[in-house]
Parts: C-alpha cells; structure tokens; sequence
C-alpha cells in the first residue's frame, strides 16, 4: 500500500509539472465560476457606484463620494486591512452645456453634438466662429502650414480604421490627434481644434478623453472639442461642398488648481508569504457625461469582487492580496504613480498585478508583459480557462494603473474582454449602467479570480543574474 500511495503521489507530481496545474485547481477554478454566476456581488455594485454616484470626475464631489463608498463597501466584506492613500489630482470642471453650429450663410446654420476635451480652456466669452480647415491627422496638419491654418478651427477628421479587429489598436491610430491635435495647431496658429469621436460606430454622442497643451504659455491655447461621428461626417460634406463656411462653438470650462482625492485599497494578507503583494484594480474616477460603467466601474467592482470570491470559495490567499480603486487615470493616473511611489518606497515586493480597465463585455483572456519564462508558465495554465471560451493569452500591455508597478522579475497583465462595443460607449454619454450585461460582468469578476488564485498558489519565475564572465 505504501508503495501504490508514493507511486500515485509520484504521478500526480508529473502531472503537475506536465501540465502547470492539479486536478484540485480544476475544481477550485470551477468552484470560483459558479459561485460568481450564482452569487456574484459586482453588478449588483455597479447598479449603486453608476445609478446613486454616477460620472466620477477626478477631483469633483462624486469622486469624493465614491472614495467614500469603496471604503464602506471594502470594509464590509471583513477584509485585514482597508485604508486611504492621500494624492492630489488635477481638477478640471465642463461648465454648462457645450453648443455649436455650422453656418452655410448668415442665420443659416444646423446646430452639431459636441463635448470639450478634458483638459482644455473655454472659449472666449459668447462663443467662436471661424472658418474651418479640415485635416486627417497631426502630420497632414502640419504640412498645410501657417499660412492656411491661422485664423481658423483645425476639424481633425482622422477615424478609427474598421479593418483591425483590435480596437485597441485602432484607438491608438487616431487617439494622438485628440491628445496632442490642440497643441499643434496652436504652433501654427489656429482659434480652436474640433476632433472626430474615437467611436468606430456612426451616432450622436460626441467622446471626451484627455488632452495637453504642452509647455505653451497660457496666451497661446485654444479651445478644443470633440464633435460626434454623424456630425464630424456631415461637416465634412459640407466642406467638400463649400470650404468657406464657419463652425461656432462655445463651451465654459475651466481648469482649477489640485485638490486632495485617495485610492482605496483593501487586503488580505498572506498566510505564507505575506510580503508578497498580488494587485488586482481598475480606476474609480470616469469622465463625467455618463455614469463610467464600462470605463472604469466594470473594473472597480470585478476587482472588489475578486477579493469576495477568494473568499466565498474558501481560499486562504499565501501572498497578500490587495484590490486598489485607482484615482485619476483619465486625466493624470495620479493614482498609480502615487501607488508605485509608496510601493518602492517601502520596498513592497509586488509579484503580479491584473487590471481590468477594458469594460464590461465578455472575457476573451489576458495580455501579460513579462518575461518569456513567466508567459510559459502562464500559458499552461490555458487549459483551465477554455472550458469558459477564454482562449487569448498573449504577450503585450497589461494597464495603465498597474504599468508603473513593472520591474524585471514580476508580471502585470490585462484583462481583455471582446472589444468590438467597447468605443461605443468609451468617454460618452451612453456609458451607463444600463450598457453592461450582469453575466458578462460576472464572468469577468470570476476570470480574474482564477487568475489570482493561480499566481497565488504557484508565484511567479523570478529572472536569475546570469553569472558574470572573469576576465
């Protein structure tokens, strides 16, 4: 008998160095699935932080209610540890409703759906006209030069390219024209920048995002604002048309000076290895036109919920893990450079970090940026996923919050939902409660669990120093 049990114990070894895994990870990955389908807590969350909170702007009132509401929420779910990071975040206020029009002629003029950049100045005061100089992007900007932008409102008209099947990458084709478009044409000599919506989708909703004016003194920056998909197609019609007809635009933003905002951040600690630190976070702070369901309160409460499923399923984590609401990402990521500054400076040894920052649609895997020796080791893990149709694990960008915790010997991941809607909803108005599906989102909350138990249980393969040749 002694000898049968040392023979099966011998197998069972062999099979977990085959394959990565254990036929107890099997049942315990299936244990953590069924228990968020059936007992999940993330949309009923999501209902609260996007339908009683709502848009969350860094540095405005809601933010402040929400930091309020993670903690309580944190705290009720019996964690080790739950406290507030302090870090100060820009704080940048829309104003009333923007407003603009095409004039064909004067008193004739068809009025457009448009939303300011976040970030940019107002108008002057009763508005802007102008004629309009249309370009597909930075580089065609630049080459009209001076003498044909001056005076005018640059319409960066550039779309997102419908042939990739990446979003992601069709977002970052186009995204420089929002971010760095007013900024540009202030160098030459432009009134005001309006930007087509980062939107594969033809519709009304204009999308807001993030944008910098660079060094440029105060006198020299202009207004920009991003003017919806339908509408940023029928102004360029009507250019082709007639190239000397005028946009108006009025919008009453302004820029504050910082305000004091927190990440939140709740703990197990490890049983074993405590001064391991496994992340899990999405950012708390949204844009304000809709409530940031998908971007980022789907990440918010998957990541709260990871750490309720570790323990509704009976794991006692061996490495401490920690779920971070980040502060300030759209317009700053003030909360992660804060996080990774504290972490170094108390010499925390962070071994993975997950983000979930892409909303929330149904999980398609992971992207992992690590080394090769730890993407083979996840990559046998791949098996335990396929029976929920997870199948892309690939190596690349894991997030912007958990990006700063990188180093040479850990590994920070994304979660990767199917994105094809995602821009849809991405910065606009319609991104609301109503937009995400409860098993979609408990799917993902279930994904990033197995996840983490996994890296739990097994850790990471750290780089060894090759030893150095004598001369």
């Amino acid at each position: 008998m002694f000898i049968m049990n040392k023979f099966i114990t011998s197998i069972s070894l062999a099979l977990i160095t085959t394959l990565g895994f254990s036929q107890s990870d099997q049942e315990q990955v299936d244990k953590i699935y069924k228990t968020s389908l059936t007992n999940g807590q993330s949309y009923e969350w999501l209902d609260y932080l996007s339908n009683q909170i709502g848009g969350r702007l860094s540095g405005s009132l809601n933010a402040e209610r929400a930091v309020q509401w993670g903690k309580e929420e944190l705290e009720k779910l019996g964690l080790d540890k739950v406290w507030l990071q302090p870090v100060m975040v820009p704080k940048w206020v829309r104003g009333v409703t923007e407003y603009a029009y095409i004039e064909t002629t004067p008193g004739n003029s068809t009025v457009v759906n448009i939303c300011a950049l976040g970030g940019s100045m107002a108008t002057p005061y009763g508005g802007l006209k102008a004629n309009v100089i249309e370009v597909n992007g930075i580089d065609e900007l630049k080459e009209q030069g001076e003498a044909n932008v001056k005076g005018k409102i640059v319409f960066f008209n550039r779309p997102m390219d419908e042939q990739l099947i990446n979003t992601f990458q069709s977002y970052g084709g186009c995204v420089d024209q929002r971010y760095a478009g007013a900024m540009e044409a202030a160098k030459l000599g432009a009134v005001g920048v309006i930007v087509r919506s980062m939107n594969l989708r033809m519709d009304d909703y204009p999308h807001t995002g993030s944008m910098t004016y660079g060094d440029l003194p105060l006198s020299k920056r202009i207004p920009a604002a991003a003017i919806s998909t339908n509408h940023a197609e029928l102004l360029s019609h009507m250019l082709r048309l007639d190239n000397s007809i005028k946009f108006y635009f009025n919008q009453t933003c302004k820029q504050f000076k910082d305000v004091q905002s927190y990440n939140v951040i709740g703990e197990i600690k490890g049983s074993e290895f405590p001064n391991e630190y496994i992340v899990i976070g999405g950012h708390l702070d949204s844009w304000d036109l809709g409530d940031g369901a998908h971007d980022d309160g789907a990440g918010i409460v998957q990541s709260m919920d990871v750490l309720r499923l570790l323990k509704a399923s009976g794991i006692k984590p061996k490495r401490s893990i920690r779920a971070v609401l980040f502060m300030n990402e759209e317009n700053g990521l003030r909360g992660a450079t804060k996080y990774s500054e504290e972490a170094k400076r108390k010499g925390e040894n962070h071994v993975f970090a997950l983000e979930s920052d892409s909303g929330g649609f149904t999980p398609r895997g992971f992207s992992f940026d690590c080394s090769d020796a730890n993407f083979n080791q996840v990559l046998q893990w791949k098996p335990l996923f396929e029976p929920y149709l997870i199948h892309y694990f690939e190596k690349g960008g894991s997030g912007a919050d958990v990006g700063p915790l990188k180093n040479g010997n850990n590994v920070v991941a994304g979660l990767r939902p199917d994105s094809q809607r995602y821009f849809d909803y991405h910065h606009a108005a319609n991104d609301t409660f109503d937009a995400v599906n409860k098993r979609e989102l408990e799917l993902g909350a279930a994904t990033m669990t197995a996840l983490v138990y996994l890296y739990d249980k097994y850790g990471v393969n750290p780089i060894k120093n090759e030893p150095k040749l004598k001369d």
